[in-house]
């Protein structure tokens, strides 16, 4: 006969890698255009949600693009930390020539 105790520390260490396997962060299939990016796309970032994204397409309306990568830093939500997270999966990010005039 098993024990109760060893059947919930069974069960514990078969369910524990499945949540880790549930947990594994995003990243883009392809580098992501923050000029040109939709919504879903840039969900594609790591730690970027629906909100973060919203706010992104905003900014970039508001200020006729992004001339610089670095200027994701000015969105709310995206700091330093969260910059550094994105930064390897962003293409080169340039305002579109109509955007800038």
């Amino acid at each position: 006969m098993i024990k109760p105790l060893t059947t919930l520390a069974l069960a514990a260490a078969l369910a524990f890698p499945l949540a880790a396997a549930g947990k594994a962060p995003r990243q883009p299939q392809h580098p992501i255009n923050l000029n040109t990016a939709t919504v879903t796309e840039l969900m594609q970032l790591p730690r970027v949600g629906q909100k973060t994204a919203e706010r992104i397409l905003a900014f970039r309306k508001e200020h006729g693009g992004f001339q610089r990568p670095e200027e994701l830093m000015n969105v709310k939500g995206i700091g330093e930390k969260a910059y550094a997270r994105i930064k390897p999966f962003l293409a080169a990010a340039l305002a579109p020539a109509s955007a800038t005039r």
